[in-house]
């Protein structure tokens, strides 16, 4: 065979870092949002309106179809700042876009379309939009859903009886293209305490633990591709794993060089993944900058080197720290 005109076959190997697509869903009130608003840099499409209790920032927008689908335009075209979309929640987000379908073919209900018609546009129409977030995924964004769960009775093809878990509150339509779609699914639940009664059974008495599901189970649907435990602590430091790899591919590679200017370094390695006057700030509360007598903080390059060789060597650990002593600032 002549293959001297054949087109050499590209090869790569190694992973691949690029934005995530997640999917944080549990019952009301769990902490959905709180915890999504300490994402990186996050702006929320609020479907329901029921962020208006967190100091976020939100697309003003009608909480429509269109309006909805125009704003992820809007982002896809550039033009800002935020590393990561919320959409709160994914089945009002599914209402919206059967309220339009519902309009657009002058229907009272999704049914009204005859023989499963209206699910099938409904499907068609939602992988559409799954493929609009793809292009914000390209352009270098986190794309975030957060949903409410509802309790379904599983049938097992394996097993002679059903069983309660907990799902995603969705169609049957939507509800898989969403799953596939999505890097991670964690159910997130408060941990149910139990104690033994006389009788020797067990009893819930509550608990306001709060708990992130990363692993397929009996009890829910979860699933992660960075090798997270089954359960994790509620709190954004557990998903380091998932958006310290993302963020890693963002870093300029001036800020690996260890010829450049140390404040040169720390503006490369640090601009990317959090706000420098933040850092200034953090860093004089320490006492590792000063303030002059104009009340200018001091630059970096007035840092002590082996402080900043500390920052540099640990950046993920140092911006934890520093956002951590801005949410104390801020409650006290």
């Amino acid at each position: 065979m002549n293959t001297q005109n054949q087109p050499i076959l590209a090869v790569r190997r190694g992973r691949i870092t690029r934005p995530q697509k997640l999917v944080v869903y549990g019952p009301e009130g769990v902490g959905k949002s709180t915890l999504a608003s300490q994402m990186p840099d996050p702006v929320f499409i609020d479907t329901e309106g029921g962020t208006h209790h967190l100091d976020i920032c939100r697309i003003d927008t009608a909480p429509n179809w269109e309006g909805i689908t125009g704003a992820i335009g809007q982002l896809a075209r550039g033009g800002h700042s935020f590393r990561t979309l919320v959409i709160d929640t994914a089945d009002w987000l599914e209402k919206r876009l059967v309220e339009h379908l519902c309009a657009k073919g002058n229907k009272e209900s999704i049914e009204d379309f005859g023989y499963g018609r209206g699910w099938v546009l409904l499907a068609e129409e939602f992988t559409r939009f799954l493929v609009s977030l793809d292009g914000l995924v390209a352009r270098g964004m986190h794309v975030v859903f957060l949903a409410h769960a509802t309790v379904r009775k599983f049938e097992a093809p394996d097993q002679a009886g059903s069983y309660d878990r907990f799902e995603l509150k969705l169609s049957r339509q939507v509800a898989p293209l969403i799953k596939e779609w999505a890097d991670v699914i964690l159910f997130a639940n408060y941990v149910t305490k139990t104690a033994e009664k006389e009788n020797g059974k067990l009893r819930g008495v509550g608990g306001r633990e709060r708990m992130l599901h990363a692993t397929h189970s009996a009890a829910c649907d979860a699933k992660n591709r960075h090798g997270l435990p089954d359960r994790l602590p509620f709190a954004i430091s557990s998903l380091e794993p998932v958006f310290g790899v993302a963020q890693a591919s963002v870093v300029p590679p001036a800020a690996s060089r260890a010829d450049e200017p140390v404040a040169t370094r720390i503006r490369n390695t640090f601009g990317p993944i959090a706000d420098l006057g933040k850092i200034s700030e953090f860093l004089a509360a320490r006492g590792q900058l000063r303030f002059g007598e104009d009340g200018v903080i001091e630059g970096f390059e007035h840092l002590d080197p082996e402080y900043a060789g500390r920052m540099l060597a640990e950046p993920k650990r140092f911006v934890s720290a520093m956002q951590e002593w801005m949410r104390g600032k801020e409650a006290a």
